[in-house]
């Protein structure tokens, strides 16, 4: 059942955001020169209910899928490369293992549905539903059920004692997955929001878009005449993927728990937006980590009214972008506790005109 979608979302602490805008404004610089930085530091008191918040209680979690898209020569890659991949994250010999541990967060590998899983599972939760998703141009990609797991098994990752939640991803093929979603969901061409991905040449591009486009105008009258929750949980069964569904599920349990969600790049991001429309208020509680250079991430961005925090031309996933963004955010925590005022200082605050 997936009634529990619909539970409210948290409140944010308006005051100790006002509070912290305050004290901002009496820290020994001129009035908004911190930029961005000065925002996070506003937005996590208001999370946190705290003035002076900080950062030390993180939650990545990476889920890993296959799809059956993937038979149509949409990746540069095998779909036995997610479960390779998938030991790669429990050995520690991933981007985002090394990221976590400089970032001292605390990552779990989700395994919803590898097509080749490892041998061995030490290290990875085991929340299989199946061994990958359909292939969405012959049938919905899954069955009503297994979306209700796939959700719930995002819900069941989320902890209500994180003060951040990453959620990152693994499964050859998804990025085509996360371009039918979007287009679905925003009624966008694939040729506006489907990429290389794994780095496909101009034909493979070709073909994956005609991919997205077959999907879709199998499926559109399976949404046509829905929206919001409705329309959400009808274009994602139709053409997502379990690992996309995991993260909905994650980001709106977050969200209702009052935990901050950081978005990593196009796939996480394409599930921040079904998570909005599931539950609309959950984009209180989400904050974009990087722009990835996959297609179809600036238009998404936009769509949302997100404004990420790097742009470095990434695009693997996993959560590393976001995991990136983990020291621009625990700076502007610092330098929000640690700068004195003007008063402590003994500095002449400046004028209007200063």
């Amino acid at each position: 059942m997936t009634d529990w979608l619909q539970q409210p979302i948290a409140a944010i602490d308006d005051e100790a955001r006002v509070a912290a805008r305050a004290r901002q404004g009496v820290l020994t610089k001129p009035p908004g020169s911190l930029g961005r930085l000065e925002q996070l530091a506003e937005a996590f008191a208001g999370w946190q209910g705290r003035v002076v918040p900080a950062l030390s209680d993180i939650d990545i979690v990476v889920f890993a899928a296959d799809h059956g898209v993937a038979a149509r020569g949409v990746s540069a890659f095998d779909p036995a490369v997610t479960g390779q991949m998938i030991a790669n994250f429990a050995a520690g010999g991933a981007a985002i293992c090394v990221l976590a541990q400089r970032r001292d967060a605390r990552l779990s590998i989700v395994d919803l549905g590898a097509v080749a899983p490892p041998a061995n599972y030490a290290g990875v939760i085991d929340a299989r539903i199946a061994a990958g998703t359909a292939d969405f141009t012959e049938s919905p990609a899954m069955q009503v059920g297994e979306l209700e797991q796939a959700l719930q098994a995002g819900r069941e990752r989320v902890s209500s004692s994180a003060q951040l939640f990453i959620g990152g991803e693994m499964g050859i093929g998804n990025t085509t997955a996360a371009a039918a979603i979007l287009a679905g969901l925003t009624g966008a061409a694939p040729a506006e929001v489907v990429g290389r991905g794994t780095g496909i040449d101009s034909g493979g591009l070709a073909r994956k878009q005609a991919v997205v486009a077959a999907g879709l105008d199998r499926h559109r009258p399976s949404w046509d005449g829905l929206d919001g929750p409705a329309k959400a949980l009808a274009v994602l069964r139709c053409v997502g993927g379990f690992e996309i569904a995991g993260l909905t599920g994650a980001f709106v349990a977050a969200a209702q728990a009052g935990v901050p969600v950081l978005m990593d790049g196009f796939i996480a991001s394409v599930a921040a937006l079904c998570a909005r429309e599931i539950a609309p208020d959950c984009g209180r509680w989400q904050l974009f980590g990087h722009c990835s250079a996959e297609a179809g991430h600036r238009y998404l961005l936009e769509t949302l009214d997100a404004k990420p925090l790097l742009d470095l031309g990434m695009r693997l996933g996993e959560g590393s972008g976001a995991a990136l963004a983990l020291g621009v955010i625990g700076d502007a925590l610092a330098l929000h506790a640690g700068m004195a005022t003007f008063a402590e200082a003994g500095v002449t605050s400046g004028g209007a005109n200063a």
